[in-house]
């Protein structure tokens, strides 16, 4: 195995409620799909979640190396959860073709404060 890229980021999560209430559907259409909305709303921690994509998507740029200002969107990278695996990245738009045939591994972990999370990109 190779690797391509790696990043991290760590989130407070009181940072992105303070953004979620002040700006509402706004921030988060444009931060998070439709899917990731509707998870996160279904979740009693929903600030934590959303940190915790927020967290994924921004560690995802690093990994790739492109950051999330003007090369990718934030819409470019779904994180996809359900409750037999662990969380995944789907990725589409122009970050698909930069990460091409490319592999991505997520790890998140969370306390009550902070999100955080891991993204290994082989190639």
């Amino acid at each position: 195995m190779a690797i391509f890229g790696i990043g991290i980021d760590l989130v407070e999560v009181s940072r992105i409620k303070t953004a979620i209430e002040k700006y509402g559907e706004r921030f988060k259409k444009r931060i998070f799909s439709a899917s990731e909305q509707s998870f996160c709303e279904s979740r009693n921690g929903k600030y934590l979640s959303y940190a915790a994509r927020f967290a994924s998507k921004e560690a995802f740029s690093k990994a790739l190396g492109t950051g999330l200002r003007g090369k990718i969107s934030w819409l470019d990278i779904n994180v996809v959860d359900n409750e037999y695996s662990p969380p995944r990245l789907e990725i589409s738009g122009r970050a698909q073709k930069i990460l091409g045939n490319r592999k991505t591994l997520l790890s998140i972990t969370h306390t009550e404060s902070y999100a955080s999370a891991v993204v290994l990109i082989e190639e």
